[in-house]
């Protein structure tokens, strides 16, 4: 079983993390038994947010007792202080703990530091004081905000999307978190569904020039567990096949795709953004017969109310020209009707 060190916090957590995000879509009874099977079968970092509706709570059910022997990280969106102590002390109790190992500024638009008026790391200063936070970091989309909370010096750990479809650019992030011992938590492994294959992304992930890297992988099934669970087992090598489907992937993949973030979200007209603006690409990735219902007719034609408005452009974090990538994927979408 590999583990992972992240960074100068010196917290030692299995190389398969728990993204807890989609357990708000299952019930608390499954949720508490899939993540009770994780601990017991050596996964010790779980990853949530005060965000993600019901997480926490769930989280907090299935996992206060064994407290002691997990690493838990949460996050809060506050845009300032006084905000940031509510996010808190909620997210300690619905966790039912009185401490969090790791607090994260959640995909702030710029990099919180002292003195810059938000009030937001001095609370986290002020928590961490307090024995209720014992270390900070930071999640981001942007690559320019993310670069700059690298290089201040004042985050222990990055939270950033990372798969085998990363840029050169992002390579290089994560290489630079290495060089400066902050740790790295790779989100979006799978690339927001787009990559089907988790041997695949497991193995990229292991390769050596990536052993400071803790992915967390988003499970919210059985299956989806037990299969990250066999690579401890016997982790899959990076083997000829494996490399060809990589390549495949990028091959199909280059260029402006949307990752499914949702930052863009909630649209003035009422379009899915974050699923229509890449509906081209999950037709060709995965079985069409759900995305060519009569439900999914009605979210795309909802397209061609576009008011043009640029609100999702602007709130994109990979700068995507989001209304004509919507035009795209729905011209596109019409032909397979």
């Amino acid at each position: 079983m590999e583990h992972v060190v992240l960074g100068k916090t010196g917290l030692k957590v299995n190389k398969n993390g728990f993204g807890a995000l989609p357990i708000q879509r299952i019930s608390k009874e499954d949720a508490v038994a899939l993540l009770q099977k994780a601990f017991q079968n050596g996964i010790n970092y779980f990853d949530t947010a005060r965000a993600y509706s019901d997480s926490e709570e769930k989280m907090g059910a299935a996992l206060h007792e064994v407290r002691d022997q997990i690493i838990i990280s949460t996050k809060t969106a506050a845009q300032n202080g006084e905000d940031l102590r509510k996010d808190l002390e909620m997210s300690l109790e619905k966790l039912q703990t009185d401490y969090i190992d790791l607090y994260q500024f959640h995909n702030p638009a710029f990099c919180p530091k002292p003195g810059d008026g938000s009030g937001l790391y001095e609370a986290a200063l002020e928590a961490k004081e307090q024995g209720k936070i014992r270390h900070i970091g930071i999640t981001n989309h942007r690559i320019a905000v993310a670069k700059e909370a690298v290089l201040s010096g004042l985050y222990e750990t990055l939270q950033f999307p990372f798969s085998y479809l990363a840029s050169e650019e992002e390579v290089e992030l994560v290489e630079l978190c290495r060089q400066k011992e902050v740790g790295f938590i790779a989100m979006k492994g799978l690339a927001g569904g787009l990559i089907h294959n988790s041997a695949s992304a497991y193995a990229f992930m292991c390769q050596p020039q990536f052993a400071h890297v803790e992915p967390i992988w988003g499970i919210q099934r059985e299956w989806e567990l037990d299969e990250f669970l066999s690579y401890q087992e016997q982790a899959p090598e990076l083997n000829e096949a494996l490399l060809a489907e990589i390549q495949k992937d990028k091959d199909q993949l280059a260029g402006e795709f949307c990752r499914g973030c949702g930052y863009c979200m909630p649209c003035p007209a009422g379009i899915e953004i974050n699923n229509c603006a890449r509906m081209s690409l999950m037709l060709r990735r995965a079985p069409q017969e759900a995305w060519l219902s009569e439900e999914w007719q009605e979210k795309m034609k909802k397209i061609e109310n576009c008011l043009h408005c640029g609100s999702c452009m602007k709130k994109c974090p990979y700068g995507l020209n989001t209304p004509e990538l919507l035009k795209r994927n729905y011209e596109d979408y019409k032909t397979f009707l």
